[in-house]
């Protein structure tokens, strides 16, 4: 087994990313209405905070063009993505309009819920922190809803499914 020891600095940032994706996540879609109409971007950087109050987090990168619209947006909803939404994951990294073909429904706030999701998270703004190259959004959990089915996950640069009954060892 290979072992690779680095001090992160600008020169090795492929390694750090590299590193970074040894840790598996799920995947996600955050949507949110603007001036433009719906958009999402999809994000790995999503986390539960607090049950009380019940807050989450998720970080986009400053620099993307996409972020003004949550910077500005009171109200977005988080999609945990299904095994099977691949298509969706993949779709909303390249555009924020990636709507076509997918199960859409909007909540009273004018959020796109995007059905079929494993979990989706209806959120109100409270707080955007600095985050170095990203920003840390924190929103208040309003209403959620989940079901049963294999989870999208993202690990070594790669989308996979994982079975909720996968065992390790």
């Amino acid at each position: 087994m290979t072992v690779t020891a680095f001090r992160p600095d600008r020169t090795n940032t492929r390694a750090l990313r590299d590193a970074f994706g040894r840790f598996a996540s799920g995947v996600t879609v955050v949507t949110a209405p603007s001036g433009d109409g719906p958009v999402g971007i999809t994000a790995n950087s999503f986390s539960s905070l607090s049950l009380d109050p019940p807050l989450v987090l998720w970080s986009p990168d400053a620099g993307s063009r996409r972020f003004p619209y949550f910077e500005r947006a009171p109200h977005y909803a988080i999609h945990v993505l299904a095994a099977e939404q691949a298509n969706l994951c993949q779709a909303f990294a390249r555009s924020p309009f990636a709507f076509d073909g997918a199960a859409v429904s909007e909540n009273e706030h004018g959020v796109p819920l995007i059905g079929g999701c494993l979990a989706r998270f209806e959120c109100a703004l409270r707080a955007i922190h600095p985050g170095g190259d990203h920003r840390i959004v924190v929103g208040e959990v309003l209403r959620a809803e989940m079901r049963e089915g294999e989870a999208l996950a993202f690990y070594a640069g790669r989308l996979r499914a994982l079975s909720p009954w996968a065992e390790a060892g």
